[in-house]
């Protein structure tokens, strides 16, 4: 039985550093940057130019779409570490991510929600004061449990 190898990648599969910033908005500085920390990965044309592959446009899309969900950078290249290099990723490896993350997303999603609602009641009181708050902070109880939103975060 004969295995089908990867067909190498041709010069119409490459796309110049601007060509992909003007595809995924990003500016060239930044799809440098995501270079420098292994986001993307180039080679370099006879002419010293950047190329990347067209399944970059995937991949910095999903940094953009993951930017925008509230993951850190580390949590990106985590994720996208797991995607084939050289290749598109497929909806199976898509999918993989999509369960990896989504943990995280609903742990977000909760703190948006109890922070919106908490922010709701203490903004109605009045008081605007996490200090002089009787309800959610009476005898300034949140300075036990250190620094910074105590209530909101917990």
């Amino acid at each position: 039985m004969s295995e089908t190898l990867p067909k190498a990648p041709s010069a119409r599969d490459f796309l110049p550093i601007g060509e992909l910033a003007r595809r995924t908005g990003l500016s060239v500085s930044a799809i440098r940057f995501y270079e420098e920390k292994g986001l993307v990965q180039s080679i370099r044309s006879s002419g010293n130019q950047r190329r990347f592959l067209r399944a970059d446009l995937r991949r910095l899309s999903f940094i953009l779409i993951a930017q925008k969900l509230g993951l850190a950078l580390g949590e990106i290249e985590y994720e996208l570490a797991k995607l084939p290099q050289g290749r598109n990723p497929t909806v199976r490896d898509w999918a993989k991510i999509s369960a990896s993350i989504r943990a995280q997303l609903d742990a977000k999603i909760a703190l948006l929600e109890r922070t919106r609602d908490r922010l709701d009641g203490c903004i109605g009181c009045g008081c605007l004061s996490l200090k002089k708050c009787q309800i959610y902070n009476k005898a300034d109880s949140a300075a036990e449990k250190g620094a910074g939103p105590q209530h909101v975060l917990s």
